[in-house]
């Protein structure tokens, strides 16, 4: 394999490239939500959106397939989190139609692309023959 093609940092996986993308998206996106939100809906999207890089990131570090596959679940727990507010968010009128399928857009492929690493992870649990 090229160099210049390995992983050497969780932020060379494009699973977390496009889940940092989505976090920025949702940071923008939240700042203009009502001002009363901030404690409510706000939060909860941040909070859900940056645990997705997070445990990407943490998973990345973990020496065992176990472990790595254990974080890559709770990232997916996270973005199914994410998916749920954001529906929330849309039908209270808090987000624009274009902004609301901008955003639905980025979480699928973030998920497909999460659904991606642990299928491949799992590879390297099971045993050689």
């Amino acid at each position: 394999m090229n160099d210049a093609l390995k992983i050497k940092s969780f932020t060379d996986l494009e699973t977390w490239r496009q889940g940092h993308l989505l976090v920025i998206m949702i940071y923008k996106e939240t700042g203009i939500f009502p001002k009363e939100e901030v404690y409510g809906l706000t939060s909860q999207m941040r909070r859900a959106a940056i645990s997705i890089t997070s445990n990407i990131a943490e998973g990345f570090g973990r020496q065992s397939y176990k472990e790595k596959i254990q974080f890559y679940y709770l990232a997916q727990g996270s973005l199914i989190e994410l998916k749920n507010q954001l529906l929330v968010a849309k039908d209270i009128d808090y987000l624009k139609p274009e902004i609301f399928s901008s955003l639905a857009e980025q979480i699928n492929q973030t998920h497909r692309l999460l659904q991606g690493l642990i299928t491949k992870t799992k590879t390297f649990l099971i045993p050689k023959s």
